[in-house]
């Protein structure tokens, strides 16, 4: 006997019937707001994620060498391999570029609840405009997919944020000046680990959270100062403290962004939060969180965000853009906790059953009742009458045509209704008939 691999999953029918159903819905909002399907390879060069994020990154990937001496990787994450994409037909893609797709991915992390080490995604990426109707888009996108598996403003916000303003204010320390353009010792500041403190302040006690951005180059005061500042969420005192030209356009481009939100009709589920900060170096602009509103569900459940440097650092020519990659996990939890994840159960609309030499008949049946949409099964095993009554009600049957040698003796066959056992004979030359959905009522 052979156990599961930790931090991989099986899905079941009941299961992956719910998930389809999820998926299905978040893929067809894409396509309403014109996104384009792509598919992506499962294996890429390992060397697309350390050179961006140095060799140690390698510990985190199901990476390892080819029958080729590729030194090749499982995809950790999609926007790589996008951005790679783009590179390759850049001046043959019409701009913008509105791609997603729906796909696992692999990272070899600790095992939680919402966290595998393989996971499943929708990505959607808007690339190749910078203006805050993108961003709006992309999360026009997310609240209009979560509404539309029954989701409401009770159960889900997003807070949102700019990485600018963290970064902007981040560097006035290290500038030597303070907010009235007077001067303070200058100090070496790594903005970068500035700002991956931020994205663990809520993971962290505050002693901690102040300790990491002492360690980024803040002194006690300067950290004490940032933090109380940012946690406050208010653009009109961050623009007071500032001077910095950087964080005004960050707050200015924030602002437009919302205001864009609220003509999308989204703006309800958008919270300003300046500790949002995504941990991903690559993030440049506007990014986003989404978290269940009640706090039952701690961890985020997805995020997303501006990423205008990743094309050119790949080869590209300068090409802004923003997505958002909700995964299923989590998702998953919010449905739950909310109580609109899809009935993890089968549904079968008809079962035709077999009796005695009459697979012609119950074969048309069947092709006619597929042939208008309907979920169809008949007999493969060759069962008992018994045995194959008790497999439709296992599959949650809602209408069971008996085909028997009896029956169409008298060129009839025998319509039943597994909820309330009633059943009815309907000729059989008129059976589906014209009818869309032929029940024991169209006969009775």
């Amino acid at each position: 006997m052979y156990d599961r691999i930790k931090g991989f999953r099986d899905f079941y029918p009941a299961e992956m019937g719910a998930r389809r159903a999820t998926i299905d819905t978040l893929e067809e909002t894409a396509r309403q707001y014109g996104f384009r399907e792509i598919s992506t390879p499962s294996l890429e060069r390992a060397a697309i994620w350390t050179e961006k994020s140095g060799d140690d990154i390698v510990e985190e990937l199901y990476a390892f060498e080819d029958q080729g001496g590729r030194h090749v990787t499982m995809v950790p994450e999609l926007t790589p391999t996008v951005a790679r994409m783009v590179v390759a037909k850049q001046q043959a893609l019409s701009k913008p570029i509105k791609w997603f797709s729906t796909r696992p991915f692999w990272r070899y992390e600790q095992v939680q609840q919402g966290r595998q080490r393989e996971f499943y995604q929708t990505n959607v990426d808007i690339f190749g405009s910078s203006e805050p109707e993108a961003d709006a888009e992309i999360l026009a996108w997310a609240a209009d997919a979560l509404t539309g598996l029954g989701l409401t403003g009770e159960h889900f916000d997003f807070r949102v944020s700019h990485r600018d303003i963290l970064g902007g204010l981040l560097e006035e320390y290290e500038s030597g000046t303070d907010a009235t353009g007077g001067e303070t010792d200058r100090r070496e500041i790594d903005v970068e680990a500035g700002i991956r403190a931020v994205d663990k302040s809520e993971k962290v006690d505050r002693a901690e959270y102040l300790d990491l951005l002492a360690s980024a180059g803040l002194t006690d005061g300067q950290a004490e100062e940032f933090a109380s500042l940012i946690e406050r969420n208010d653009l009109e005192a961050v623009l007071a403290h500032t001077d910095s030209d950087r964080v005004t356009d960050a707050v200015e481009n924030l602002q437009a962004v919302l205001a864009a939100t609220d003509d999308f009709g989204v703006r309800e589920h958008c919270t300003i939060s300046l500790d949002t900060a995504r941990g991903l170096d690559y993030y440049t602009g506007v990014v986003f969180e989404c978290f269940d509103s009640t706090g039952e569900v701690s961890r985020s459940i997805f995020g997303g965000g501006r990423y205008d440097d990743l094309i050119e650092s790949y080869g590209g020519q300068p090409t802004p853009a923003v997505g958002v990659a909700p995964g299923y996990a989590t998702l998953s939890l919010l449905c739950q906790r909310a109580g609109v994840w899809p009935e993890e159960e089968l549904a079968t609309e008809y079962y035709v059953l077999q009796v005695g030499d009459t697979r012609p008949t119950a074969a048309r049946i069947a092709r006619d009742l597929r042939e208008r949409g309907h979920v169809v099964e008949s007999d493969v095993s060759g069962r008992s009458f018994g045995a194959q009554m008790n497999y439709a009600d296992a599959i949650n049957a809602e209408t069971v045509v008996i085909v028997g040698e009896q029956d169409l003796a008298n060129d009839e066959v025998t319509v039943k209704d597994m909820a309330t056992g009633d059943q009815v004979t309907a000729p059989v030359d008129d059976f589906p008939g014209d009818r869309e959905r032929p029940t024991i009522d169209d006969f009775a």
